[in-house]
């Protein structure tokens, strides 16, 4: 194990919670948001945060209206004498 990963170890205790067991993650451990994904990997296990889809996941998501949007005048803007 990498010298790195030592200095990332902190030993903490399991409780029942219900018919569940958890851990008490300490607040260096803190994640974001307020679920996560668990996997196993041997006897380990891997706790990682949902993460929020971005802007463009959420616009894919909506689906089209089919309103056409109206045309509009692009001119040219007229310069000012300001002075």
């Amino acid at each position: 194990m990498e010298c790195r990963d030592m200095q990332q170890r902190k030993e903490v205790r399991l409780f029942r919670n219900n018919r569940s067991q958890a851990v008490r993650i300490p607040v260096e451990f803190e994640l974001p948001g307020d679920t996560v994904f668990i996997s196993r990997d041997g006897d380990r296990l891997i706790i990682e945060p949902v993460r929020k889809k971005g802007l463009l996941a959420l616009l894919e998501s909506w689906e089209l209206q089919g309103e056409e949007f109206p045309e509009i005048e692009d001119r040219a803007a007229v310069p000012k004498n300001i002075f």
